[in-house]
């Protein structure tokens, strides 16, 4: 026998072929951790009581995969509430980053804190992404900027995944930012970056090594570099790319078959394209968008016209989205980035998954995945992305253990 079956559930499987892969008099069979059967009540292969040792009474609810968060910045020492005043009063986000505000100031944080310092700070932050249905999270270093306090930051992250029973994956971000000991000697950082790298790679602390490719931080050039170390560590990349200047970034995410180019409000057509041939995720971050106050939309439309998959996700982070909501992200993609509430939806579940490397085990309702999903009090997947405020989660299934809400 099974060990449950859900039954009488819209069930959401995020599959292609049909919206949402919407089953709406559904069951869904969990053995083991993994999802055994994911479809119509009426093709169980007996009545629930003689195929599971505990049934479920959906109730018509809906159940979906559980969310991915798939870039989080979340593990990090103080705030920079002080930064936000200054940004209303006229700051820029650039203008403060070169006057030693920005991401430095949290690498000071950062680096002063203890272990169990940044553990504790973190734990609200997570278990808010985690009580909106979040079930698979990434979290990046890049608060620490020398080898001992990125490391503290890895660590931290995936002792939270381990204590809270959570799918995570650790980013190395090494370069972030230029440390205040590197002043004027970017390409010198560079180089000890790359002299981390293999420390990193065979601590098993990073699943993925990310970088900032921005005029305020590393060049097209740099970020080259520190892609070759990682190819050599192996180690996939990612990239935040064409945020607030157009560098070619996606371009150069592509060219190294980066799992991900991440924020992309400058992307070329170009860029768009050679993601498309390279399979990397568009990754949109509509948090940082509206709090920073941008107005450079994505390029939408060439992602749908290139099949470009893309995801979205909170980028929690304290100096451009201290967001900790990934519901409200479903809404802002759809009103600030004209995404439909399918197309978010996807966003945070099975592009997100391929946004991790995580597509053959996470992301969509189907036998041999995990069965990491998400109970929902709603009538229709898109009142997910409708609603504004608003938690409708009745329940989680993590690995295949159920977690009241």
């Amino acid at each position: 026998m099974w060990d449950s079956v859900w039954i009488n559930a819209r069930l959401a499987r995020m599959t292609a072929g049909s919206p949402y892969g919407l089953i709406d008099r559904g069951a869904l069979g969990v053995e083991g951790g993994k999802i055994v059967f994911a479809g119509p009540v009426a093709d169980l292969p007996g009545p629930p009581e003689s195929v599971a040792r505990d049934v479920h009474d959906a109730g018509r609810r809906c159940i979906t995969p559980g969310l991915i968060d798939c870039h989080t910045h979340l593990v990090f020492g103080g705030n920079r509430a002080k930064e936000f005043e200054l940004r209303l009063e006229g700051a820029s986000y650039e203008e403060i980053a070169r006057a030693g505000g920005g991401i430095r100031s949290t690498v000071a944080a950062t680096r002063a804190a203890e272990p169990e310092d940044l553990y504790a700070a973190a734990i609200p932050r997570i278990t808010a992404l985690m009580a909106e249905g979040v079930t698979t999270l990434e979290i990046k270093s890049g608060y620490g900027l020398s080898l001992e306090h990125e490391m503290k930051q890895l660590r931290v992250a995936r002792q939270l995944g381990t204590d809270l029973n959570l799918t995570l994956r650790t980013t190395f971000l090494g370069a972030h930012a230029l440390p205040p000991e590197f002043e004027g000697r970017s390409d010198a950082y560079i180089d000890d970056v790359v002299q981390m790298l293999p420390a990193v790679a065979a601590s098993g602390l990073a699943d993925a090594v990310d970088a900032f490719c921005e005029g305020i931080a590393f060049s097209p050039e740099q970020t080259a570099r520190v892609f070759d170390a990682a190819r050599a560590a192996g180690l996939p990349v990612k990239l935040h790319a064409d945020q607030l200047s157009n560098l070619g970034g996606a371009k150069l995410a592509a060219s190294y078959q980066a799992l991900s180019a991440d924020h992309l409000e400058y992307t070329s057509e170009e860029g768009v394209a050679a993601m498309a041939d390279a399979g990397t995720v568009a990754v949109l971050l509509p948090g940082a968008f509206y709090f920073l106050r941008e107005s450079k939309l994505p390029p939408m439309e060439a992602f749908r016209a290139n099949d470009v998959p893309i995801a979205l996700a909170s980028d929690c982070n304290p100096g451009s989205a201290p967001v900790t909501s990934l519901l409200l992200m479903l809404n802002m993609a759809c009103t600030l980035f004209r995404m439909t509430p399918e197309e978010a939806l996807l966003g945070v579940t099975r592009h997100g998954a391929t946004a991790l490397g995580l597509q053959g085990t996470h992301g969509t309702l189907e036998p041999g995945k995990v069965a990491d999903f998400a109970v929902w009090n709603i009538e229709e997947p898109a009142e997910l992305a409708y609603r504004i405020g608003f938690n409708p989660l009745e329940a989680v299934v993590r690995q295949g253990h159920l977690q009241q809400n």
